[in-house]
């Protein structure tokens, strides 16, 4: 995948309830979308963009030699914001991969950003993500921790099935947390935002189905690590103990 080809584009905004203004909060130092911003252009995959509603965001962005495009601020989700911004910033077509990176992910390894783009070998699929074995007994049970089931491809690839917050699989078996990084082929993106909620996206609360029950193809790089999502104030003291002296 060529860097010209590839864009990693990094929504944001600071509607959060949770933890209101997530993306400016400090982690030792730096503004969190900036940690997100920096282990994405370490990946060295393509541009990297923040795509924000808040002009708050993008000075942050670029006050630390970042890129930021603006967009609406009505955007029912992440893909939504990241479609608006892959037209403005690249209206002739000529990218042809978008990766999406969670703005709360500050702990993301640069390992598994490149990761998602190895399900692109295969020509039949259209969107590409991420999932980890479970380790924890918690997190089986866990309605928080989203499982993806689907059948192996080989030792780190799978085809998703589902999505779900049930325990799933059942039996005995490794089951997969499903991390919410994305990558999609251009047509791929176009098709699912124009797509309408589908029954089972509003039932699960998870937005990826919308593109199984569509027929489209889902492929999942499976990595070591589940990184850390900040949503909480408990998170956020996490992450500011483990990126403790990572801010040079």
């Amino acid at each position: 995948m060529t860097k010209t080809r590839a864009l990693v584009l990094i929504p944001a905004r600071m509607a959060a309830t949770r933890l209101p203004g997530k993306p400016l909060l400090d982690i030792g130092g730096l503004p969190m979308i900036v940690h997100v911003l920096r282990r994405a252009t370490e990946a060295q995959i393509g541009r990297v963009v923040v795509a924000t509603d808040a002009p708050e965001i993008a000075r942050a962005v670029t006050a630390h030699g970042g890129e930021a495009v603006m967009t609406r601020a009505d955007h029912p989700s992440g893909s939504d914001r990241i479609f608006e911004a892959l037209q403005t910033i690249d209206g002739a077509g000529e990218i042809e991969t978008v990766i999406n990176v969670q703005g709360d992910l500050p702990t993301i390894e640069p390992a598994a950003v490149r990761a998602v783009l190895s399900p692109f070998d295969d020509p039949q699929v259209d969107i590409a993500t991420l999932a980890a074995v479970i380790t924890k007994d918690d997190e089986h049970t866990n309605p928080n921790v989203v499982k993806v089931v689907g059948s192996k491809l080989g030792p780190a690839r799978l085809r998703a099935l589902y999505f779900t917050r049930a325990t799933a699989p059942y039996g005995d078996g490794p089951r997969y947390h499903h991390i919410g990084l994305y990558a999609y082929r251009r047509s791929a993106l176009a098709r699912f935002v124009a797509l309408p909620p589908s029954p089972l996206e509003i039932r699960e609360k998870l937005e990826q189905l919308r593109a199984l029950e569509a027929g489209m193809r889902i492929d999942v790089a499976v990595v070591d690590t589940v990184p850390l999502g900040v949503d909480t104030p408990h998170d956020l003291e996490t992450a500011r103990t483990m990126l403790a002296g990572k801010t040079s």
